[in-house]
């Protein structure tokens, strides 16, 4: 194996671990914190003309006030299919509706429910880390193999180990400092 290919292999790593912590960070948007956020309503998919659709595909979603979500529909047609979509969606409150405008008053978290999301944050950043883990695995392995197959000196192959779990280290600290910053935002109140 030749140094082109083992910093290929490198970069590979990085990037499978990179795409972990955005995918990581992207699952958290969807968790519900004491603040309105549009991305709440990412998981809504609108029955319109025949075709399952996202609800941002067909409506604007806002947050007017620090709690409130306003849902408005581009087609005055999708509003009646956007509002039982939206009652089907467990926030702690039902949509209440003015004419074309959707309003999602969501009730403040009580203590207990933002301690279960940090358990949640928890345990989905520690399911990252994982992942990320097994990144570096896989590339350990690599490097091993090239190592057996006379591919790499004993050097060279403690100097790549060394450069994999130096990058791992970065990701699992990046996926440390989201999980700590939205545990922050959960239990500001």
């Amino acid at each position: 194996m030749v140094e082109t290919d083992i910093n290929e292999l490198l970069s590979q790593a990085e990037l499978e671990m990179l795409e972990k912590v955005e995918k990581f960070k992207r699952e958290l948007t969807s968790l519900r914190t004491g603040r309105a956020n549009p991305q709440l309503l990412d998981s809504v998919y609108i029955e319109y003309y025949g075709a399952r659709v996202p609800l941002k595909q067909v409506a604007a979603i806002s947050v007017p006030e620090p709690r409130t979500l306003e849902v408005r529909s581009w087609d005055k047609a999708a509003t009646d299919a956007v509002e039982i979509e939206l009652k089907k969606m467990d926030l702690g409150t039902l949509p209440s509706r003015n004419g074309d405008i959707i309003r999602i008053n969501l009730p403040p978290m009580t203590e207990d429910q933002r301690k279960k999301m940090v358990k949640v944050v928890h345990s989905m950043g520690e399911d990252s880390r994982v992942a990320v883990r097994n990144e570096r695995r896989d590339a350990l392995e690599k490097i091993k193999k090239a190592e057996k197959a006379k591919e790499l000196s004993e050097d060279d192959t403690e100097r790549y180990s060394a450069a994999v779990q130096k990058i791992t280290d970065t990701y699992v600290k990046s996926i440390d400092d989201v999980v700590a910053a939205k545990e922050k935002d959960l239990l500001t109140v």
